[in-house]
Order: C-alpha cells, then structure tokens, then sequence
C-alpha cells in the first residue's frame, strides 16, 4: 500500500497540477533601441525592470555550466527533479538545530520557483513546488531545463540570464569568460544583492572560491586549473552609468509607437557632442553655467542625429530635465523671422535702410522704448547691418511696419513653435526680441526650414513607414536673404567682432541670443544639409554671470557645427532665381556704382542715387525722424549725416501716448504729481496743446498736469499742419 501510495505521489499525482503558464514560453530578451546605422544605443527594461538576453544552451560555456551545477545542484543529472538525499539532509538538520540550516531545492524546482507568482514561503509551497518539479522532469529534457532556468536566473543588478550578465560585470561575450568569471557569476544568484561584486567585491570572491572549492571535488577536474582561479583577481569592467543619449529611453513613450525601432540618432556623433557638451560646460563653471542642450537635424528629412539634453544626466539639481523641450526665453533668436516678414511684406531688401534710433511703441502695458544690446542707437542703418548685428529697435521698427505682432505670431505657429500660445496681444512686438517662450527642438527646427527655404516638416526621432509631405510656409528668395545676411561674418563684426565662434573654416548661418539677466544662451545656425541649435544655461532659473550667447552657446556650436563637417565639406545653399547682385550706397540704400554689393530681388531694385540725397559737404541728408538721435551722445556719424529741415519725413504722425478715452486716477499717494507724460511716434514734429490742461516742456516731449475732469489733447503735425486729438478723463480719488 505505501509503495503504492510512493508511486502515485512520484508518478501521477505531479501530472494533475499543471505547470506554470510562463514555461510555455522563452524568457523575453530586452528589447535593444539601435541607431541609425544599427549599433545599439540602450537595452531597454522589461516590464519586471530587468534586463535579459537569453541564450541557447551551446551558447553557454561548459566551465560556467559545470560551476553553476557546482554551485545549485550537483546531482542535477541524476536525480528526477527532487533530489532526495538532499531533502533528507535538509530534514534532519532542521530537526536537530530547529529551524532550516541548509537548502535542497533542485534546480528544477528552482525553475519552478522562478516561473510562479510570488508566494509565501512554507511547507505548502515547497511540496507544490516539488510536485511541479517532477511533472517538468516527466515532459522535459535535462538540457531544457536547464538553459530555462539559466536564462531566467537573477544574477543581480537588475539582470537576468548568464549572458546579460557577462555583459553588465565583464563587457564580454560568455564565450570568452575565464573559469574564475564563470564561478563568480555561479555564484551571485544565492544572494544577488549580499554578493554584489561592485559593491561587496570580498564577498563575491569568497562565494566564488567556494564554488570552485565544490567544482575541485569532482574527479573531472585538474587540480592545476582550479588553483590558477583560485588566484586570479577579480577583474570587473562594469558597463557605464552613463550610456550615450540617457534621456532616449523615457522619448519612447513621447515618440515612439508601441513598438522600438531603429531612432535616427547617430551614436558616434551623439557620443562626441556629448563630450563637446561636457567640456564646454567645465570652462564656464565660474559664470555660473549648469546646464547645456543641443539638437542637431538632417535638414532634408529633420531627423534628430543628436540631441544632448542637460549636459549632465546624473547631475542631482536639473540633470533629468530635457532642455531641448523645455520652454525658454528665445532672445534674438526670433529676429531672422521678423525681417523674412519684412522681406515678404514690407518691400525691403538686405540693403535698405531702416532706422535705429530712440522710438516708443504703445503695448497692452503703455509705452515701451526698447534699447539695444550695447544700450546705444546706431541712426540710419541696412537691413544687413540691422540683423547681422541683432539690433532691437529696427526689428521691432520693421515689425511694426508689418502689421504688428500678429503676423510674426501666425509664422512662428506654423513652424511649430506652439509653447508661443495662441495670444500674440500678451507679447506686443515684444514677440521680435523673445519675450515668449521656445522650445530648442523646435526653434531648431524652424531653422531647419529657413535653410530648407521654406519647406516645414516636423521633427523625426522614431521613422514612421510614412513621411508627411512638406507645408510650403515662405518663399525661397527672403529665406536665402536671411541666410546670406547671418552667415556674413563682415557683417556681423561691428558687434561681435572677426575669428569667434560664429565663424566656421565653411560658409554656416549663425545667430545668437541672450534672454534678460543673463538667464538663456542661444545660437543656432545651419548649412545647407544640418542645422544646430544650442541652448546654455540653468534649469533652476539662475542668471549667468554677463555671459552672452556667443561666449555661453556659441563654442559648443562650433565644435559641433565642425564636428557634422569633418569627414566631408560642407555645403552652402543653392541661390534661387530671381536674385541678382547689385551695389548699394550703405548710406542711402539706393543704387551707386562706388557702392557695396549686396542681393536683391530683381523685381525690387533700389532706386537710383540722386545729388539731393546729400548737402554741400557731402553728408547724406536725413528727414526729421532722425532729429533727436542726430543731437544726441549716440551720435557718433557726425560726418555722416545731417538734418534735412525741409525734408518730409515718410511716416504718418500717431499719438503714442495717452490713449483714446483713458481714465486717469489722480491719487495723493502716488509719487508723479498728476503727471502726464506726452508721445508721438514722431518727436519734433508735433506741437502739443490742450485747452484745459497746462503743458510743460519735457523730453522728449511735453507733459501734462493733469487736473479733474475731462480734457482734449491735441498734437499738430508741423509738417502739414494736420491735428490729431486725443480725448481723456481725469478723477480725484
């Protein structure tokens, strides 16, 4: 009756409980993110948070074989799935010392073990478990039983399987492991976390020379070989902490679709960027610079080929923020945008001149008088001049003349710059300068279709099976404009001078820019197949110490820039019909044979130069618009110019200031006495007068002390003598 009862326990009853689902299929291999030539960029975590690369049996070596039956099972191939005198020992010695001294699951319970759910450990689970053991002996082979339970073994560190293992401690293939490697890594799944090599290097030696020490009582085994690892050094060459393109892996869930491709980044050129990135940021260290982002594109496809999002991804303060999606502060970065508008709709060329002097612009806010970069106004000025060199007030002049903010608002929606929000009124034309926030992925991109003359697409990081087709968004000829106008460094040197980091030993399109207080660098630039956009600066919003955009973004430009370019020259953009050379006198924008050669459209010549652009002496002759910055310190022209008093200026007078039926309240607290400071767009050629309100000189022009009720300003153009009135309400509170 027993020996019946032994047979049904040994031979049926494990065949009515059935095995664990999980067996039915092969352990799942960490997915391997690949670049765009196929060398592989991260393994990626399975859902239990481990990494696995499972092997076949003859892909393990014999030595690592031989350890690990050492080590877990030694009668492995004897035994039927429970290893009875192993259980028997197990037994008697928790019943002499009271409690379990020593273990005796086999490696094929093991596996079942591995295979299940979590369960509470007992005497329940451990018959289950034996039970189940036998039923795999009875269906299984000893070979696939064990490369099963090896490829599922926890070797520690969140890896799994003997070849992802070999790979995270020794960066080696199994193949070349040495008998000592082998009988270390045998020897971590008892206590993965107790014997972790990195941390516990001792401990893991003392539990590797115990598995050689079991491995030397086998007959099979030289002596000789045994003691030689015995001796060798434990030689770890654990993989980075730092893989390249560290934040690629969370850009899954954002880019990818369910699936893990081939992404577009290059893995040498985001290893080297990288580098650029780190060693740039360690010289700044003093100007309190942290944090650094790049996105370079493939401008044809806009595929990302690098993208370096902090500068530092193990950085505790700020290191995990993507900086090429966060919204900063653009800086000059918008203006190319605003003179493409200018080109398009206003009638202007690179060598036309606009006007860099003192001007006030009403806002949402009242009145704003912007100033440059370098706080000085240059007076009459090109186009080329006015961007190459950044200068604010002509831009924000030239979007005015455009139609204001809304139009540069509706382009840069268009080129994908939608952290800009749908309300162009809360920027003014403050929008030129880069009062809105940008990300530097998609700056960058709008960019890349500046250099792709107008074609848009979006940005690529995981190629789909179908490619959108581009938006034509402007024409070719005021793109290439914009591109010969800030790849000139002649141009650009009376603010940033010759031989710095915007010149490359290649024709490249640069432009810099630096937020208010020093908080964000910038500078992006392209030539006619990449394009790179930088972003410096601190992630916790502190300002930088007077450090520009040339000094902070610009040399990881240029490495960069010369990085794309080092194995095959660059290549500039093709010139689209319809442009042709002519020379402009710099100082009137208007044809002269002894003038400077610039681009203009064939179909917006200059006009000709004529003897009454200048006076007796020679100076070119200005409209009385000019007549403040001409008297004033930023004058240094002199000898250039002169004011033209019977010379109509070509703009229309508009009063800036007060605005059409204001209430002012007149508050004995406020330190402004009832103040009231008069604007025109054009000082000089207005003359102030009110019937009920008494005007005072000021400057630039009158002010008015205000009194209760309601009161009539009027502003008389001296030109034409044409009034323009302005109605307001005063209160006493």
């Amino acid at each position: 009756m027993a020996l019946a009862a032994g047979l049904f326990c040994w031979f049926l009853l494990p065949l009515c409980i059935p095995l664990p689902a999980s067996l039915s299929e092969n352990p799942m291999a960490s997915p391997v993110l690949l670049d765009r030539n196929g060398q592989p960029l991260h393994r990626l975590v399975l859902p239990d948070f481990t990494r696995s690369s499972p092997v076949a049996l003859e892909e393990i070596p014999p030595d690592l074989i031989a350890c690990t039956l050492a080590a877990e099972d030694r009668r492995f191939r004897s035994h039927g799935g429970v290893d009875l005198l192993a259980t028997a020992r197990a037994g008697k010695d928790a019943l002499l010392h009271r409690r379990a001294v020593s273990g005796a699951s086999t490696i094929t319970q093991q596996l079942i073990k591995l295979s299940s759910p979590p369960a509470e450990r007992g005497l329940r689970t451990k018959i289950r478990e034996a039970l189940l053991a036998r039923h795999l002996e009875m269906k299984w082979s000893k070979d696939q039983i064990l490369v099963a339970y090896l490829n599922r073994l926890p070797y520690g560190n969140h890896r799994s399987g003997p070849a992802e293992a070999a790979r995270f401690y020794f960066q080696k293939p199994l193949s070349d492991l040495s008998l000592a490697e082998s009988a270390l890594l045998a020897g971590l799944p008892q206590r993965p976390s107790f014997l972790n090599p990195i941390k516990y290097p001792q401990r893991a030696i003392s539990r590797r020379d115990v598995v050689l020490g079991r491995l030397a009582k086998l007959e099979s085994q030289d002596p000789k070989t045994i003691s030689a690892a015995v001796q060798e050094p434990l030689q770890l060459r654990p993989l980075p902490e730092n893989p390249v393109a560290p934040w690629l892996p969370n850009a899954l869930a954002t880019w990818g679709n369910g699936e893990v491709p081939r992404c577009t980044i290059d893995r040498d050129l985001q290893a080297d960027v990288e580098t650029i990135v780190h060693e740039e940021l360690a010289k700044l260290t003093t100007s309190n610079l942290k944090h650094a982002a790049v996105v370079v594109l493939d401008n044809r496809n806009r595929e990302i080929l690098a993208l370096v999002s902090s500068g530092n991804w193990r950085d505790p303060n700020g290191g995990q923020i993507n900086g090429a999606l966060a919204p900063r502060s653009p800086g000059s970065t918008l203006k190319p945008f605003t003179w493409l508008l200018a080109f398009e709709k206003g009638g202007l060329h690179p060598g036309s001149i606009v006007a860099d002097i003192p001007t006030r612009f009403r806002t949402e806010q009242g009145l704003d008088a912007p100033e440059n970069f370098d706080r000085s106004f240059r007076g009459p000025v090109s186009v080329r001049e006015a961007l190459a060199c950044s200068l604010n007030v002509p831009a924000m002049r030239a979007l005015n003349e455009v139609g204001g903010p809304r139009p540069l608002h509706e382009l840069l929606l268009g080129l994908g710059l939608n952290s800009i929000g749908p309300d162009f009124r809360a920027y003014g034309l403050g929008l030129t300068l880069g009062n809105a926030p940008v990300r530097l992925i998609d700056l960058t991109n709008a960019y890349a279709t500046l250099a792709q003359e107008g074609e848009h697409r979006p940005v690529v990081l995981f190629p789909a099976l179908k490619q959108e087709p581009p938006q034509k968004l402007f024409e070719p000829q005021p793109a290439y404009l914009i591109a010969d106008i800030i790849s000139d460094p002649i141009a650009r040197a009376p603010s940033f001078g010759r031989n710095g980091p915007l010149e490359m030993p290649f024709r490249c399109a640069a432009k810099t820019g630096t937020s208010s207080d020093f908080r964000d660098n910038w500078c992006l630039g392209y030539t006619a197949e990449y394009t790179v956009g930088v972003w410096a600066g601190n992630f916790d919003n502190s300002p930088m110490k007077q450090l520009s955009g040339v000094a902070g973004a610009g040399p990881i430009f240029h490495r960069t820039m010369e990085r794309l370019h080092r194995d095959h020259a660059a290549i500039w953009l093709e010139q689209p019909p319809g442009l042709i050379e002519v020379k402009v006198d710099p100082l009137t924008g208007k044809s002269s044979a002894t003038g400077l050669t610039t681009l203009v459209p064939a179909d917006r010549l200059p006009l000709p130069a004529a003897t009454t652009d200048r006076d007796a002496e020679g100076k070119v002759l200005l409209d009385p618009t000019y007549a403040e910055w001409l008297g004033s310190a930023h004058n240094r022209r002199r000898s250039e110019f002169a004011l033209a008093s019977d010379q109509a200026s070509p703009l229309p007078l508009r009063i800036l200031a007060p605005r059409e039926g204001s209430t002012y309240i007149l508050d004995p607290e406020l330190p402004n006495g009832g103040l009231l400071h008069l604007a025109t767009n054009l000082p000089g050629l207005a003359d102030w007068s009110s019937s009920t309100l008494t005007l005072s000189p000021g400057q630039p022009e009158p002010v008015a002390r205000l009194t209760p009720g309601q009161h009539t300003l009027i502003a008389t153009d001296t030109r034409s003598g044409a009034k323009h009135e302005v109605r307001i309400k005063v209160e006493q509170r």
